[in-house]
């Protein structure tokens, strides 16, 4: 039977003076980021420990629709996110609802592949295993459609004057923006790579720590990590290359013509 060691309340306050020290730090060094790392610490504190209890709650249901309610919340405030991290944002619901519906489906599809094929658990929807996945490749694919949708919006408003260019002399417009498109798509899927490369060599992963120190062997925690490692890949590039695809659609016509004029104003700073 894996044990675990229990942390207490005073465990986290002793561990909270790091922060304490960095804030002191920014202070010394004229920084002026202590506010936000205070802010940032507690506004984490908080939120994980509303979530263990949303947790707490979920694993004592095992409800398809309880289960189905976080995963929709989960997408739908990871789809925020997205939103907030564009440069130049697509006008209308555009704005929004690219980065979410294809979050939802990358992230869902390889989530249910998983729990279908190499963790079956019973039954599958079991949010005890469901959530905790889903949240790892939701992260991770936020942060892969995040930056190769801004990629995309940036490069199109630098590189205007070529893709036009190459428009006018007969380009489709999937051909002119092939340099752009191929720029975001590296964009969006570097992290992940940097991350497999760093993984076990300079880097132990959270989830595996978190699984050794809890008791569990490390030969399993090794697989859980590479089969999580796997899915994080597939979600982020589906999502990043759904996500790419759908905004060149969006930014050019039917007429193989440029059409920023369907991005936002930029954002004030």
């Amino acid at each position: 039977m894996a044990s675990y060691i229990a942390l207490s309340y005073w465990d986290l306050a002793l561990a909270s003076v790091l922060v304490l020290i960095n804030a002191g730090l920014s202070i010394t060094f004229g920084l002026k980021i202590h506010r936000s790392l205070l802010v940032a610490a507690i506004r984490m504190a908080v939120q994980l420990t509303l979530i263990g209890l949303v947790l707490t709650a979920l694993f004592s249901l095992v409800s398809p629709l309880w289960t189905g309610l976080a995963v929709l919340a989960m997408i739908l405030l990871a789809g925020q996110e997205v939103m907030q991290r564009q440069d130049r944002r697509l006008s209308g619901w555009w704005s929004f609802g690219l980065g979410t519906g294809c979050m939802m489906m990358s992230s869902v599809l390889v989530t249910a592949f998983a729990l279908l094929t190499a963790i079956r658990p019973n039954p599958w929807y079991d949010p005890r295993y469901a959530i905790p996945l889903l949240g790892m490749i939701l992260g991770n694919c936020m942060t892969g459609i995040s930056l190769g949708l801004n990629t995309l919006t940036t490069s199109l408003m630098l590189r205007r004057p070529s893709v036009e260019a190459q428009l006018m002399l007969g380009a489709t417009r999937w051909d002119a923006a092939a340099p752009v498109t191929r720029d975001a798509l590296r964009s969006a899927l570097m992290p992940t790579i940097n991350s497999m490369s760093a993984t076990g060599l300079v880097s132990l992963p959270g989830m595996m720590t978190g699984q050794i120190l809890s008791g569990v062997p490390p030969v399993e925690a090794v697989k859980y990590q590479i089969l999580v490692m796997f899915l994080i890949a597939g979600g982020t590039g589906f999502g990043a290359v759904a996500a790419v695809l759908g905004g060149v659609y969006r930014l050019t016509d039917a007429r193989h013509r440029l059409r920023l004029d369907r991005l936002a104003a930029a954002q004030a700073i």
